[in-house]
This record gives structure tokens, sequence and C-alpha cells, in this order.
């Protein structure tokens, strides 16, 4: 008899064990899916911000780009330009009986050279500094003991930068 109930409760014991071990499977193999699901979770938000930070990058360069060829173009049309304002000058240097006319010459000038500084571009200093080739181009040279070597002393004709970029040089006479 005692035979008898040990038997049923041995049975109860191992089908409990049997459920323990099937809960805990079970819980390991949702902690499983957990952590793969957290894996694909964050390799999917890697590659969202690697997707994220290459647009940028792309955008910063097309901006850039846009801007060196805006910048080049510019550049071309103001040294197109420079020749029609060297022209302006030489006609307000002679004299004329004229005046209406002169002012007229010089509203025009005054106007193309307002135009020519508000796009950034401005006139390379020449008479009285230093000679420096990166900026002036010498096309005379002379003895002079009264302004120190290498010493600009006249401006033949001007030159000009655009966003530290020569577009044109001076030419210039230098002493000693």
């Amino acid at each position: 008899m005692e035979n008898e109930n040990i038997e049923p409760i041995e049975e109860e014991i191992q089908e409990e064990e049997i459920q323990e071990e099937e809960i805990q499977e079970e819980e390991i193999q949702e902690e499983e899916e957990i952590v793969a699901e957290e894996s694909k979770q964050d390799s999917n938000l890697e590659k969202l911000q690697r997707l994220m930070a290459e647009f940028d990058n792309y955008r910063k360069r097309t901006e850039k780009e846009k801007a060196q060829v805006y910048d080049m173009a510019l550049s071309g049309i103001v040294t197109e330009m420079l020749g029609t304002l060297d022209n302006f000058e030489r006609a307000l240097q002679q004299e004329t009986s004229d005046k209406a006319f002169y002012e007229g010459v010089m509203m025009i000038y005054k106007q193309l050279v307002g135009v020519i500084e508000k796009i950034g571009v401005t006139a390379i200093e020449t008479v009285g500094k230093e000679f420096d080739p990166n900026f002036h181009n010498a096309i005379f040279h002379v003895e002079d003991e009264t302004v120190g070597k290498n010493t600009i002393i006249e401006e033949m004709q001007k030159g000009y930068i655009y966003k530290e970029k020569v577009l044109r040089h001076s030419l210039v006479k230098v002493a000693n």
C-alpha cells in the first residue's frame, strides 16, 4: 500500500519536473528571441545612422561644390568686366569740355565699381607697398634712392582679388 501511494507521488513529481523543464526551455527560447530582436534593432539603428551620416555628408559636399561653381563663374564674369572698368578709368582721365558727359561716365563708373565691390571683389593695394609677386607683376624697374627697396612707385594697371584669389595681377613700376 505504501508503494501504491509512492508511485503516484513520484509520477506527479516527474510530471512537475517535466513541466518545469519545459517552462525553463520556453523562457530560454523567449530570452534568445528577445536578444535576437534587440540585436536586429541595434543593427537597423546602426544602418539608419550610417545612412543619415552619408546623406548629411552628401548634402554638405553638394553645397560646397555648388558654392565653388558659383565662385568660378562669378570670377570669370568679373575678369571679363575688368577691361571695361579699365576703359572707364581711362575715359575719366581724359579732359573734356562737356561736363555733363564727364559726370555721366563718372556715374556709370561708380555704379560698376559699386557692383564689383558688393560682389566682394577688391582692388589690390600697390603704390607705396612692397612688391609681392603673388599680387603684382613688375613691368618697369627704376633706381630711386628716395624710396625703400622693392617699393612700388606707380601702378600701370589695377589688379583685383576675389575671395583671396587673384583675378588679375597689378601691373606696377618698382623702385630699387
